[in-house]
């Protein structure tokens, strides 16, 4: 089995590395519906429902509100001093019938308690345009986006 991923691994790899895409991504599953996920930088979470594991919809959750985070840092350090505190919170609403999240609420929470009015202000529109701007996975929430399925067997 470890070949077997080490070989998919280096195949996805080298496939980005010809279309000059992204780092790989994978999962590898551990047990009975849990998964490790992993990146080729050597990042891993454990994916799945278990204790210890996060759902994939958390990750989608996490995903949208560590790219906003990430699209705010810089605005944020330039006011706020490179070391500031942030605290992000994220809250989906899932319907069940539809079994799909219907909207994700993003809260940054930071000290702002040093800049008058005007500089809130002026910072908090700077922080909207530029997760506006840099956001790649909210853009993508919002627009849509199709996704396809490849089954294959290796034996």
């Amino acid at each position: 089995m470890a070949t077997d991923v080490t070989q998919a691994t280096e195949a996805t790899e080298e496939k980005h590395e010809a279309e000059g895409t992204k780092e790989a991504l994978w999962l590898e599953r551990v047990g009975k519906g849990s998964y490790v996920a992993h990146n080729s930088k050597g990042a891993s979470v454990p994916v799945g429902h278990a204790e210890g594991e996060f759902s994939p919809g958390e990750l989608l959750q996490v995903a949208l509100a560590g790219c906003n985070a990430t699209s705010s840092d810089a605005r944020y350090s330039a006011a706020l001093g490179d070391d500031y505190k942030a605290m992000v919170g994220v809250e989906g609403e899932w319907d069940k019938e539809t079994n799909r999240y219907l909207n994700m609420v993003i809260e940054i929470v930071t000290d702002m308690s040093g800049l008058s009015d005007e500089e809130r202000e002026k910072l908090e529109t700077r922080v909207r345009r530029s997760i506006d701007r840099h956001c790649t996975v909210g853009h993508t929430l919002n627009a849509g986006m199709p996704n396809d399925l490849i089954l294959t067997s290796e034996g």
